[in-house]
Formats: C-alpha cells, structure tokens, sequence
C-alpha cells in the first residue's frame, strides 16, 4: 500500500488497511488471506458503505457514460466467475446487490434476503479487485476519496 492511513481515525484505519489487504488477496488468489481480511471488514462498522462507495467511484470511471443491464451482467459474470475459480462461496445476488446499491438503486426493504455485513465484506473486495483492473489505478486513491465523502456527508448531517 503506497498512502499511509496513521491519519485517519481507528475504525476508518482499519477499514482501509483490512480493504486494502482484501484486494491484494484477490489479486494473488490467497484464500487464507483474503478470509483474514475479509473478517476483520465485517467486523468495522461501516466497511459496506466504504466499500460501496469505492465501487461507486471505480463503476462513474470505468462507465463514464452510465450502465446499463448489459454493463451490470458483463460486470456481474465477470467477478463470479473469477470469484468461483477460487472461492466456493461466491453469491451473485450478494454481487448484484452490491452493484445496484452503489449505483443508489438498491431498497433493502423490498429484498427479501438482503446480504448481511459479513456476506457485504466478503463480495465487495471481489468488485473492487475487479474494476480496479480496468483503471490500472492503485486502490489507495479510491478509498481516500470514499472516505472524504463519508466524512463530508456526516459533517453535514
């Protein structure tokens, strides 16, 4: 990891180290570290909004001209199939949910069986490690910038 993150508060800290240790695992496919990582998000409170908004900027940048359906399903396959080459719990509603919440279209009230935080932590490295490809950008930008909005939107609140 290239930015250091000793200024962030704790929770942010460990949120952004834990994400950023996720997606380095499933870059090298280490199932043992991605699992470490991977707890350690679904125990922060706030790693799905984080996340969630990493996707939400990594999706504006790799679809400057919006999604659409066909978009979401190329997106959607991709990370699954990748995600099943080498973990055996990849759930494409957990993905799809994931997708449609970072793009603001997901109402968890109307979903019958909404992901929980640990299932958010486990698929939501899958995305970011995958649309990070297509940027060929570094991770640490994308998570300074979710993290800014986060702090912006609760100064404001």
């Amino acid at each position: 990891m290239t930015t250091t993150w000793r200024h962030l508060p704790a929770p942010a800290r460990e949120i952004a180290v834990s994400a950023a240790e996720a997606v380095a695992a499933v870059r090298r496919r280490d199932g043992q570290a991605y699992d470490e990582a991977v707890a350690r998000l679904a125990a922060a409170d706030q790693s799905g909004l984080v996340l969630g908004g990493v996707v939400r900027l990594l999706l504006e940048e790799t679809h400057p001209d919006g999604l659409d359906g066909d978009d979401v399903r190329r997106v959607l396959e991709r990370v699954a199939r990748d995600g099943l080459q080498w973990l055996t719990d990849v759930d494409p509603h957990v993905l799809l949910v994931l997708l449609a919440g970072a793009l603001g279209v997901y109402d968890p009230a109307g979903d019958e069986s909404p992901p929980d935080p640990p299932a958010v932590a486990r698929h939501a490295p899958l995305l970011v490690a995958d649309l990070l490809t297509a940027t060929g950008r570094p991770l640490d930008g994308y998570l300074a910038a979710a993290l800014a909005e986060i702090e912006r939107a609760e100064r404001h609140d």
